[in-house]
């Protein structure tokens, strides 16, 4: 599956350039030309990579990726800035940024970084002992709570551990019959509808567009995967 990319940069020939190269090599990109709606591009969509510059209208980039890590958002970001000072780069760090390319930069550079972040990007996994976190979702196994974008989603307790159960085997495609057996229990003896129909509550709750889901995927035939 092709990797995606958030770039988050107001200059339009460096959009374009960035854009047409990063498609050449196989990125999907989406970009946003201010820090606002490259924040809320950022919480909504389920990104590999943010490439992010820091001078941005509306909201600069230090502050995008502050707010972005504190919303429990963790997907690897870069920091483009035209400034070359070492305390700008110890900011965008110590903000949760993970790597930091000072403008003018060569191409090869900046895919060679991007690249690196990827590489890394399974070992800082989304999980944690007592949370989650995919897209804007964050879910704290412990509470048994979910937010959505820092707003509580309610869930029934079936919800939540199918959820549950999602995140712990996800990249790995489950069966309705093991979802039954695994999480309703072998006493339960529901029908195998009563899996679609959870599916589909967790989707309309949890996907930005639940006709076309991005994280609880189905797999026709075999049953469903989960992707976060």
């Amino acid at each position: 599956m092709d990797k995606r990319v958030l770039l988050i940069e107001d200059e339009p020939g460096l959009v374009m350039t960035l854009t047409d190269r990063l498609t050449s090599e196989n990125y999907v990109v989406t970009s946003a030309r201010d820090g606002e709606s490259g924040e809320t591009r950022a919480a909504e969509g389920s990104f590999d990579v943010i490439v992010l510059d820091v001078m941005l209208p509306k909201k600069n980039g230090f502050d995008v990726c502050r707010d972005l890590r504190q919303r429990g958002i963790e997907t690897p970001i870069l920091m483009l800035t035209a400034r070359g000072q070492i305390v700008d780069k110890v900011v965008g760090l110590k903000l949760g940024a993970d790597d930091y390319l000072t403008k003018p930069f060569e191409m090869i550079e900046l895919l060679a970084r991007i690249e690196a972040l990827l590489r890394r990007a399974p070992a800082r996994s989304h999980a944690s002992g007592d949370a989650y976190t995919f897209g804007d979702v964050r879910v704290e196994f412990r509470r048994a709570e979910v937010q959505r974008a820092g707003v509580a989603v309610e869930l029934s307790a079936k919800e939540f551990q199918l959820l549950k159960y999602f995140i712990e085997h996800r990249e790995a495609v489950v069966s309705r019959d093991e979802l039954l057996n695994e999480v309703w229990g072998y006493d339960a003896m529901p029908t195998t509808r009563t899996v679609d129909v959870h599916v589909a509550w967790l989707r309309q709750k949890l996907e930005t567009n639940p006709r076309h889901p991005q994280y609880i995927l189905t797999v026709h035939g075999l049953g469903y995967k989960f992707v976060g």
